[in-house]
């Protein structure tokens, strides 16, 4: 694993090359909202299949993706106005909002069994960036190894990571993050919204 130290001197300079690794087919651990997340192009078979090795996680779970905004949204999920507004009056609550997926370029594999796919649209300066800089959906999953805890602690990422086989390629080290837990999951595909505790 290639550890990157982030800080305001070399932010952008920093994007540009882990832009890259993401079109490349690199893995890497991202700072998100909540706690590190393991990020990848959600297009690209072989990075998402490495997630799943590296996280040890069954296929039948699903994996949620980062967009842009509610039009990238709209590429990927059926939203009507009525799920639309109540979107946009929860952004940037750390939520996951679970939708009927549409026919696009993502891949199987994320969504297990599903025929609905976790959309994350979040306020945060290094995903949108990557996001931007990529055009691509990435995935938004917690860097942990399967039944252990996600963390906004760095040390205890690393920790997880270090002795496996298979390990993420590059890791962004932001230091502690807020403490947090992951995204809340409201399911819209319900006639009643159901909000559900991780």
């Amino acid at each position: 694993m290639e550890i990157l130290k982030l800080n305001e001197d070399n932010f952008e300079k920093l994007i540009e090359k882990l832009a890259k690794a993401i079109k490349e087919g690199k893995v890497l651990i991202c700072p998100t909202d909540t706690v590190y997340g393991l990020i990848c192009d959600a297009t690209n078979e072989k990075s998402v299949k490495k997630i799943f090795k590296i996280k040890k996680r069954r296929k039948e779970k699903a994996i949620s993706v980062f967009v842009k905004d509610l039009r990238m949204a709209k590429k990927y999920a059926f939203i009507n106005k009525e799920q639309e507004e109540f979107i946009k009056n929860n952004l940037n609550k750390k939520n996951t909002f679970i939708l009927k997926r549409k026919k696009s370029n993502l891949l199987k594999i994320l969504f297990g069994k599903e025929k609905t796919i976790g959309i994350r649209i979040i306020d945060n300066k290094l995903i949108n960036l990557l996001l931007d800089k990529t055009r691509k959906p990435l995935t938004a999953t917690s860097a942990n190894i399967s039944q252990k805890p996600a963390s906004t602690e760095i040390k205890k990422v690393l920790k997880q990571f270090e002795k496996q086989k298979i390990k993420p390629d590059i890791v962004i080290d932001s230091g502690n993050l807020s403490k947090s837990r992951p995204s809340q999951i409201i399911d819209l595909t319900k006639e009643k919204i159901i909000i559900k505790k991780r």
